[in-house]
């Protein structure tokens, strides 16, 4: 009987077991299949976006053989998203999000203005088995039908600010023409650092007297903190469309060098900024809701200390890895070379981030010292692979920001519209680039050869395209009504200034009259003692003669820049290149025996070639950095000879009646 009482025992344990195996295999096939759709979505959220970037790429191409300007490649790609977004908001599929509501049972262990950074959820499972899950903090609930394809559609902003932007500020700062920066390197710090803050608290001002207008409601969830905020994150220039523009027409370099510079500083300038007053409110504000002196010169210091601090970790990184690249034979691996140059600048950008920095600052600068330091000691390959490479993350990183921007105007779901508050901004952002542009040329106009014409402010005016950082900085917090709001009023003028300002360019270079189709000067390399000599076609002298290296070549650079270039050129690019002189010459005699340990067997032989302390040469296609000293043919050397040099330009002629 015992034998007969076990075996029933057993075998309802064996049926219950068994039960339990399939309800739990039958769970685990659920969610696989949930995993398995949610893999689906986001592989087809990546295609949609691989489509808006090769339908853009191929309209570009037909834009360009067609020779059509009035539409930039970012242009496009907003207007491609715009479509595509509102295609999915209007047309998306009714499989809706499931919800569950969640009550804590005691709240008293939260901070009432914040919510938990996750939720574990324990419920009971149809076998009675205690399932625990965790839910990341996503954001506040808006009340709209969300789709799982428009959520899909959406990212999370800090992929913008660790993947999208940094190679997008390090090309600007790796492709920087220094020869040109340098010598208008006043007037771009001066619209770029005085210019981008007067902005800024113009707009702020002005639009915290135009929310007077505004409804109670959101009229009572704005600060003057917020509308400096604001002012901050739309100050900002990317003027990606006039740019290319001025390149395909060849603008006078010098509005072209004064509307690059600004924009490639104002994006570090407007971040810093954007920090300082977030830190005003949350650190050193007191809470009486009124100005605090104290407060305000901390926020100051902030950001004299945050641009600095970030501005020292991006040109050590690039000098670091300068010293590498030097001082091993790492150039004999052009793959490891071309792998350690990436990994080090993009590290540059992290390590900024987590000290609590700003990277942006930090990548920008880091570029910059790239390209002065570092490229020169790459091999061959490294320097092509480098400088394509961060071509292409720029122009793909670019236009996606753009695509998303049109995207995400439709399928974002933290969005508040408001005619007025849209209107105001318009006008608040036109009256600070106004306030940053006139008013600074007149006193740079006091003490500047040559001064900046009037077209040429004109111009500067309306270069104030907004664009990524902008767009980026807006986007990071869309907690409240009024992020909400300066997310939807900054989408809706970067998309406006992009394409309308942006298609308006050739036109107002023509109703401004100014020149196009401007030769750049030739920049002959500063070797000592060499002589640059032209002839006409007869074989005599035309000219002169004329110094290359001479300081009156120098004279039209900024006096920093000047100072700067001598130092740089007698210790800094001898220590951290293998450029001449070498510190065996530049150093005190003292000093010898460490000058001996930093000199480089190849800076010994390679010949008298001396640094270039300004110039763009390495950015150059034709790779000129290490030209040898015999490519230079002086004076002397020619007077025996029977040689005749002609000056010659040739234009072709191309499709439509236009010249190449």
């Amino acid at each position: 009987m015992s034998k007969f009482v076990l075996k029933i025992i057993s075998s309802a344990v064996s049926v219950s077991l068994f039960a339990n195996c399939a309800e739990s295999a039958s769970t685990d096939i659920e969610l696989d299949a949930k995993a398995q759709l949610n893999h689906r979505l986001d592989s087809l959220n990546l295609l949609l976006y691989t489509f808006l970037l090769i339908l853009t790429v191929l309209t570009i191409w037909l834009f360009k053989h067609r020779r059509l300007r009035f539409l930039h490649e970012t242009g496009l790609a907003v207007i491609y998203g715009l479509i595509v977004g509102a295609f999915l908001r209007y047309t998306g599929t009714p499989q809706q999000l499931q919800h569950l509501d969640v009550t804590p049972l005691n709240t008293s262990v939260y901070n009432a203005s914040l919510p938990p950074d996750a939720l574990w959820l324990q419920y009971h499972t149809n076998n009675n088995q205690n399932k625990t899950y965790a839910y990341i903090f996503r954001g506040e609930i808006v009340p709209s039908k969300n789709y799982e394809i428009d959520l899909k559609a959406t990212f999370d902003p800090e992929i913008f600010f660790n993947i999208i932007l940094p190679p997008i500020i390090f090309h600007a700062g790796y492709s920087l023409k220094k020869k040109y920066f340098f010598r208008n390197l006043g007037a771009i710090l001066t619209f770029a650092l005085i210019g981008t803050t007067i902005s800024s608290f113009v707009i702020g001002a002005v639009m915290y007297n135009c929310l007077q207008f505004l409804p109670h409601s959101l009229k009572n969830s704005f600060t003057f903190l917020d509308t400096l905020y604001f002012g901050a994150l739309i100050s900002p220039t990317d003027p990606l469309t006039i740019l290319a523009i001025f390149n395909d027409l060849r603008v006078d370099v010098t509005l072209y060098s004064l509307v690059f510079g600004e924009s490639v500083l104002n994006d570090a300038v407007a971040i810093v900024l954007s920090g300082a007053i977030q830190n005003y409110d949350k650190r050193y504000q007191m809470g009486t809701g009124k100005f605090e002196a104290n407060a305000f010169f901390l926020a100051v210091g902030d950001f004299l200390g945050i641009f600095s601090l970030s501005l020292f970790i991006g040109a050590s990184m690039g000098c670091l890895t300068a010293l590498l690249t030097k001082y091993t034979h790492i150039k004999d691996f052009p793959l490891l070379e071309s792998a350690l140059f990436v990994l080090m600048s993009y590290s540059t950008f992290l390590i900024a981030e987590a000290s609590d920095l700003t990277g942006v600052v930090a990548v920008l600068f880091c570029g910059i010292c790239q390209a002065h330091y570092t490229y020169n000691n790459l091999s061959l390959d490294s320097r092509k692979r480098t400088k394509k490479l961060f071509e292409l993350l720029n122009f793909l990183a670019e236009n996606f920001i753009f695509s998303y921007i049109g995207v995400s105007m439709f399928t974002f779901p933290k969005h508040h519209f408001d005619s007025w508050f849209i209107f105001s901004g318009f006008l608040c952002a036109m009256l600070g680039r106004a306030a940053n542009i006139y008013p600074l040329s007149f006193l740079l106009n006091l003490g500047r050869k040559p001064k900046i014409a009037m077209n040429f402010q004109h111009m500067l005016f309306f270069a104030g395209l907004r664009g990524a950082m902008s767009f980026a900085l807006a986007i990071r917090n869309t907690v409240s009504e009024a992020r909400k709001a300066m997310l939807t009023t900054t989408s809706i003028i970067v998309i406006f200034t992009v394409i309308i300002q942006g298609g308006a360019t050739m036109q107002l270079l023509t109703w401004l009259r100014i020149p196009v189709g401007v030769d750049e000067e030739v920049e002959m390399l500063p070797y000592t003692s060499s002589r640059r000599v032209s002839y006409n076609s007869t074989g005599t002298r035309a000219g002169g003669t004329e110094e290359s290296s001479s300081p009156s070549a120098q004279h039209d650079k900024a006096f920093v820049a000047r100072v700067w270039g001598n130092f740089d050129s007698r210790f800094l690019k001898p220590l951290l290149t293998h450029s001449q002189p070498t510190l065996l010459d530049t150093l005190p005699s003292y000093c010898s025996s460490v000058a001996r340990i930093l000199t480089t067997t190849e800076q010994m032989t390679q010949g008298n070639v001396h640094p270039h302390s300004d110039s763009d040469h390495g950015m150059n296609e034709s790779d000129s950095s290490h030209r040898p000293s015999h490519n230079v043919i002086n004076e002397a050397n020619i007077s025996g000879l029977n040689l005749s040099f002609i000056d010659t330009k040739v234009y072709l002629p191309g499709t439509y009646g236009m010249s190449l």
